[in-house]
């Protein structure tokens, strides 16, 4: 009746089955006596996920290189398997910092903008890191495979990140409180995601409610050619709205930052962001 992942562990725990101690615990006698069906039992709850953040890596490998690697790499095996999450961090993304002995050992990798094409396959295995636009423009590269997906990050300032510990310690308290060995039921979680999400469309309406005024009178014929056609250009709006170039232009602004077009990416066409229900949203009738 032993388990091999710390979310087994957990699931036999919250649901009241045995759990095999360590053998160096029955070893010890901390089991109990033979016979004892006390010996098998866990009793201190469900146990806490680790998270080891290795903030630059380049420093400890310039000083001790022989003795972070291999333990760095041994703990990278064994962590999925006992609930822990390891984060390895460096500015200095050379050969010598991420060899391939710890590289091997991390599926799942991030590259923000680097210098050169060099210190980008030298994280990801592939070029593209060196053309990013920085401020959290990352590549991402999953588990398991071989095409990385660019994605945005978000900057958390220090309130935020206050705030959000303070809510994760007031929720710990209660559940303590309550005796309940989960973090947050289902529904709650739920809620807690409406109420953000209930905020954050709350600020972008008033956002957009202060710069509608300003917006051309042709704003909503153009996000519904967008719309038809899943892409938006300006010389798509040229086209389709028989307007100059300029007027095209500021049209394509304004839709960016009502959030209906995705930024400019070379001379590809902007990706549409919304549907045609959210544009009656962001229009308000208009």
């Amino acid at each position: 009746n032993g388990v091999r992942s710390l979310d087994e562990f957990n699931k036999r725990v919250r649901d009241g089955l045995t759990v095999r101690l360590p053998r160096s615990a029955e070893e010890s006698g901390e089991a109990g006596p033979e016979g004892d069906e006390d010996r098998w039992l866990w009793k201190d709850g469900v146990l806490p996920y680790v998270v080891v953040v290795v903030d630059e890596l380049a420093d400890l490998m310039m000083t001790v290189q022989s003795e972070i690697e291999k333990p760095l790499a041994q703990l990278a095996q064994k962590a999925r398997a006992i609930g822990i999450h390891l984060i390895v961090a460096t500015q200095r993304p050379s050969v010598n910092v991420i060899t391939g002995l710890i590289k091997a050992n991390f599926p799942t990798r991030v590259g923000f903008r680097v210098a050169s094409k060099t210190d980008s396959r030298t994280i990801l295995d592939q070029n593209g890191a060196e053309a990013l636009l920085g401020n959290g423009d990352m590549l991402f590269l999953p588990p398991g495979k071989s095409d990385t997906v660019r994605i945005q990050g978000a900057f958390i300032d220090t309130a935020d990140t206050d705030r959000l510990l303070s809510w994760y310690r007031e929720r710990s308290a209660e559940l303590e409180a309550e005796k309940d060995g989960e973090v947050a039921r289902p529904g709650e979680e739920a809620d807690i995601l409406d109420e953000v999400r209930s905020h954050e469309m709350d600020e972008a309406s008033s956002g957009i409610e202060e710069i509608a005024g300003d917006w051309d009178e042709l704003f909503r014929a153009a996000a519904e050619v967008c719309l038809s056609h899943d892409q938006g250009s300006t010389s798509l709006l040229q086209r389709k709205l028989r307007i100059g170039y300029g007027r095209a232009a500021r049209i394509m602004d304004q839709l960016e930052g009502a959030g209906v077009l995705g930024p400019q990416d070379g001379t590809k066409p902007r990706d549409v962001l919304i549907t045609m229900g959210e544009l009656d949203e962001i229009c308000g009738g208009v």
